[in-house]
C-alpha cells in the first residue's frame, strides 16, 4: 500500500502522489455512444431504416430489408460493437450484395464518407470519423454481420 502512494526520487526523497483512478471502459463506451447518438448516429440509422422499409416493401427484396435493419441498429450504437465479415456467404450473397450496392449501398457509403470526413476536421471527432469510416458493410451488406464485446471475445476481431 504505501508502495502505491510514494515515489522515490533520486534524492532520496518520497513525494506522495495521489491514487490513480481506473476509467470504466463501459463508461466510456456509453459517453461515445450518445454523443454518436446525437451527432451522426440518429441521420444515418434513418438511412439503413429508410432503406430497410423500402426494400422490404418490394417483397422480393425483402432479404436486404431485413440486413439493412440489423446494419441500422448497428449505426445508431456502434462503440462496443464491429461488423465481422460472413466468410461462407457464397455466390448468391455476392450477386446479392452488387444488387444492394447499385441501389442503396452506394448512396449509404456516400453518407458515411461525408459524416466520417466531417468528424475528422476535429481533433475530438476524430474517434467517431473512424466509426463512420467503418463502413465496410453498407456497400456489402448480405456478407456482414455485426458483434458484441462478448463475440469478440470469441472471434478475436478488433472494433473501437
Amino acid at each position: 500500500m504505501q508502495a502505491e502512494l510514494a515515489d522515490t526520487r533520486p534524492a532520496g526523497r518520497q513525494v506522495a502522489r495521489p491514487p490513480q483512478r481506473q476509467c470504466d471502459a463501459g463508461v466510456v463506451k456509453t459517453i461515445g455512444n450518445i454523443l454518436w447518438f446525437c451527432l451522426a448516429g440518429l441521420w444515418l440509422s434513418i438511412g439503413y431504416a429508410f432503406a430497410a422499409v423500402i426494400m422490404t416493401l418490394l417483397i422480393v427484396t425483402a432479404p436486404f430489408g431485413i440486413a439493412a435493419w440489423r446494419l441500422a441498429t448497428y449505426v445508431i450504437w456502434p462503440f462496443g460493437r464491429s461488423v465481422v465479415s460472413r466468410p461462407g456467404a457464397g455466390a448468391a450473397s455476392a450477386i446479392g450484395n452488387i444488387l444492394w450496392f447499385v441501389l442503396a449501398g452506394l448512396w449509404i457509403a456516400i453518407g458515411h464518407v461525408i459524416s466520417g470526413v466531417l468528424w475528422c476536421c476535429t481533433i475530438i471527432g476524430i474517434p467517431f470519423g473512424i466509426v463512420s469510416f467503418d463502413w465496410r458493410a453498407s456497400p456489402w451488406l448480405l456478407s456482414a454481420r455485426t458483434s458484441s464485446s462478448e463475440d469478440r471475445s470469441r472471434l478475436g476481431s478488433l472494433s473501437l
